[in-house]
């Protein structure tokens, strides 16, 4: 059956994780002929990351729920409620024949509203564990889709499909040459590649600094920091470069890698897997989160795509031996991501929206 006239809602916010793989899917999306729009909340990230793309964009009330006391706990709820009654008005609107949703709490008051109008509903869950946005939608959703196999086990039997993070398709598209320009680089060293996530990590970069005298005599270092956290008195060192952040050049920067230092966020890995960079990775603690960038990298480490450095034994010389160690196995982490199926998950999601659909 065709596509044509079929309109779909893709929702997701709070993080960048919750609306990338939103963009990555739209392509497809738009060449079966699917109509796109997106709803997110009204004043979200996730309305300026889609403003650069020519998709309506529609915000909602939402609020947060949380586990711990705080003052907005009393007014969040009736936020939410009017995002329920938002979300009813553009269903009834938009006339969607699907909803995919990302999670982040935006998507909570859509995918009820959706489904209480019989409107099929899929989501996406990023880690291990599901988190409480997708929680709460499960029993509305006619398919979850998951990252990681073990996260079939926390599902209801028969709605969990495996199917990957979707990858913008740019990111494949990297040039090796413009990376090592870009960085004032040269060919005749490997490239090491640390990624703190956006607001960069104190401790990576300082385990990173530490060893960079040994790093610099067999490697390239670019490091992206994190927002405020540039060293001045590295700028100009021969072999190493710091950003804050990268987007657009992010491809290229990518292609040039030979090996990535990362937290373990699970789009971010799953970006890794897909690309075939060998890496180290090093989770957020317990302290510091739910745990899930734990149990992701567990899991790469088990599917021989990583090697996981735990952030309360990460110390210059364990990061030392860490990158030795993964230099040496490179070629076995190269040849596990190459069968782990991460390249093609938006033609396996847009299947599965087409199949609902259809």
């Amino acid at each position: 059956m065709s596509n044509a006239g079929k309109k779909i809602i893709l929702t997701g916010g709070g993080t960048a994780g919750h609306v990338t793989p939103n963009i990555a899917l739209m392509p497809e999306l738009e060449k079966r002929g699917y109509e796109v729009f997106y709803v997110g909340s009204k004043e979200g990230m996730e309305k300026e990351l889609i403003g650069n793309f020519d998709v309506p964009y529609y915000g909602i009330s939402s609020g947060k729920l949380r586990r711990y006391f705080d003052l907005k706990n009393f007014t969040d709820p009736f936020r939410i409620q009017k995002g329920y009654h938002e979300s009813r008005k553009l269903i009834r609107e938009l006339q969607p024949d699907v909803v995919f949703s990302k999670g982040g709490f935006v998507t909570v008051p859509l995918v009820k509203a959706a489904a209480q109008k019989h409107v099929p509903c899929i989501l996406h869950e990023s880690d291990i564990s599901p988190g409480l946005a997708n929680r709460l939608c499960i029993k509305s959703a006619d398919v979850i889709c998951t990252n990681f196999p073990e996260t079939i086990k926390h599902l209801p039997e028969g709605k969990a499909q495996v199917t990957g993070s979707p990858i913008r398709q740019e990111l494949f598209e990297g040039d090796k040459k413009k990376g090592l320009d870009f960085c004032g680089f040269d060919d005749s060293k490997p490239v090491i590649m640390i990624i703190g996530g956006s607001l960069g990590s104190v401790r990576v970069n300082a385990a990173v600094r530490e060893i960079l005298p040994q790093l610099l005599m067999n490697y390239q270092v670019v490091h992206l920091c994190g927002r405020e956290k540039l060293d001045k008195s590295l700028v100009g060192k021969k072999g190493y470069i710091q950003f804050e952040y990268i987007q657009k050049e992010l491809k290229d920067l990518m292609k040039a890698a030979d090996l990535v230092i990362s937290r373990a966020g699970a789009n971010a890995i799953c970006e890794l897997a897909a690309l075939h960079k060998p890496n180290i990775l090093i989770p957020l603690s317990l302290e510091a989160s739910r745990g899930d960038q734990i149990l992701n990298a567990e899991s790469f480490e088990r599917q021989g795509f990583s090697l996981v450095l735990k952030e309360e034994d990460l110390t210059s010389e364990t990061l030392l031996t860490a990158v030795e160690t993964a230099w040496e196995k490179k070629e076995e982490f190269i040849e596990a991501m190459k069968n782990g199926g991460h390249g093609d998950a938006v033609k396996k999601i847009v299947d599965i929206i087409d199949s609902v659909v259809n």
